[in-house]
């Protein structure tokens, strides 16, 4: 395979409730966290846990799906594509910041129903 590829797959727990905004072109954006969790041997033999937080951005129709159905807790399963942008704080200060754009998006475990 000679062509780069930038693609993600993750499927962990909503740490929040995504939290949606509309553009100024009427555009709908989602922000939310995911949490992943990561076993493995640890040095007593004993298995270890890690947890990962990812920053995810979900625009138009999976904006509107996370805003209507998703619930803090639950599983949800992503395919997208890393994003990393620079940009400045109004104090002046350089950030950097790495997120996943969502390209697809299935909700799995629910805690509680909202479809009648």
């Amino acid at each position: 395979m000679n062509t780069p590829v930038n693609q993600v797959h993750l499927v962990g727990s909503l740490t929040q409730m995504p939290t949606v905004t509309t553009r100024e072109n009427g555009d709908k954006q989602a922000r939310f966290a995911i949490s992943t969790k990561e076993y493995r041997p640890g040095l007593a033999g004993k298995i270890e846990r890690e947890n990962q937080w990812h920053r995810i951005i979900a625009k138009n129709k999976w904006a509107l799906i996370l805003e209507e159905f998703a619930e803090k807790g639950q599983q949800v399963a992503i395919e997208g594509k890393l994003c990393s942008r620079f940009f400045k704080s109004r104090d002046g200060k350089n950030y950097f910041s790495t997120e996943i754009e969502v390209l697809d998006l299935v909700l799995l475990g629910r805690t509680t129903s909202k479809i009648a």
